[in-house]
């Protein structure tokens, strides 16, 4: 049976029986945030649902029956049963709720070959993140290849896809490099930190990158003659899978720090996008790049996929340019980002 038989027996059951479709909606619901956030109280997973704990407790006591959840001191948790009902029925789901359609027309409008939306907005719920980091990680451990060089950068997203990623039970020829410097930040949230923990979990081997994300030209010249950046930064551009998020152009500007005067300009240029350190206007041109040792827009044509996970409504725009600056293979998105990027470009059409 294909899918269209699929998508069109349900449309009949759910005449039928419209219960049956809010029921099995829920239930996947729970399951996928539990399966996020595991191992989560009651009470916290409660508050995300936005239900109470006395009508969660009813759900919870019949998927344990079922053998698909495990309870502990520290909370529920999906079994391995559990984790394989949910893949078997998430397509379904998606299909069924309107994200595969939603995910074609992303598709079509930003003209990235693969796309995935995950339910939800992450602007408005922080579960979501959780979801998008696992969604890539499911991702990224399916298309990777034996001797595979992983690039990845740094941020709150892409170290949820370090923290989702299931731990090989054998080592996997991968390696895994930090596309570029740190931001400064929080050591959890920097690349170098996000990379050891992915080779970790892939049973691979990871490299540091230990300089500053924002430099000044004579910096940067000085670090380029350095034999530790010599030796570092030509496996980094050989990079064969890269996996980056894409940040909004100002928000990220003042997470580094960026002079007033340097933001003022961005303001101006209408920039609205960052990756890699570039910053890009809504048509996709580069309006700014800061001077920073890494992966280079050109190395991206030297990968054999670049996957981008970005999602909350408010990085619609940045999606969008990001997408008209340079090729992205793959793109994780969430229901936030995704509705409006398609109503965007169904406005343009409009006019």
């Amino acid at each position: 049976m294909n899918s269209i038989e699929d998508v069109s027996i349900w449309s009949a059951v759910r005449r039928l029986v419209p219960e049956l479709s809010d029921e099995l909606q829920k239930r996947i619901r729970i399951l996928e945030r539990i399966l996020a956030l595991q191992p989560i109280g009651r009470r916290a997973l409660a508050v995300e649902m936005g239900t109470t704990e006395r009508v969660l407790r009813a759900e919870l006591d019949f998927l344990r029956v079922q053998g698909l959840l495990t309870a502990s001191s520290a909370g529920v948790s999906l079994t391995e049963d559990g984790e394989a009902v949910l893949d078997r029925v998430a397509e379904f789901a998606v299909r069924m709720d309107g994200r595969k359609e939603l995910a074609e027309r992303v598709s079509r409008v930003l003209g990235i070959p693969q796309v995935v939306v995950v339910e939800d907005d992450s602007d408005q719920n922080s579960w979501v993140k959780d979801n998008l980091g696992y969604r890539a990680a499911e991702l990224l451990r399916s298309l990777l290849q034996p001797d595979e060089v992983v690039g990845i950068t740094g941020g709150t997203t892409m170290a949820a896809i370090a923290r989702r990623m299931p731990a090989r039970a054998v080592s996997y020829p991968v390696k895994v490099v930090p596309a570029r410097g740190g931001l400064g930040e929080k050591v959890e949230f920097q690349a170098n930190t996000i990379a050891s923990t992915l080779a970790e979990k892939l049973g691979g081997e990871s490299m540091m990158l230990h300089v500053p994300d924002r430099l000044n030209e004579e910096t940067m010249e000085q670090l380029l003659n350095d034999p530790y950046v010599q030796q570092r930064l030509p496996e980094i551009r050989k990079a064969t899978l890269v996996v980056h998020g894409i940040g909004e152009a100002v928000k990220m500007a003042k997470r580094r720090q960026v002079p007033d005067e340097e933001v003022a300009c961005l303001e101006n240029q209408q920039a609205v996008a960052e990756a890699f350190g570039y910053y890009f206007n809504q048509q996709g041109d580069v309006v700014y790049s800061m001077p920073t040792i890494g992966l280079r827009l050109d190395d991206l044509q030297n990968a054999r996929v670049v996957m981008a996970v970005a999602g909350g409504s408010s990085k619609a725009r940045a999606v969008a340019a990001a997408a008209k600056a340079y090729r992205i293979d793959v793109l994780i998105t969430d229901e936030g980002a995704a509705r409006l990027i398609v109503q965007s470009q169904d406005y343009y059409q409009d006019k």
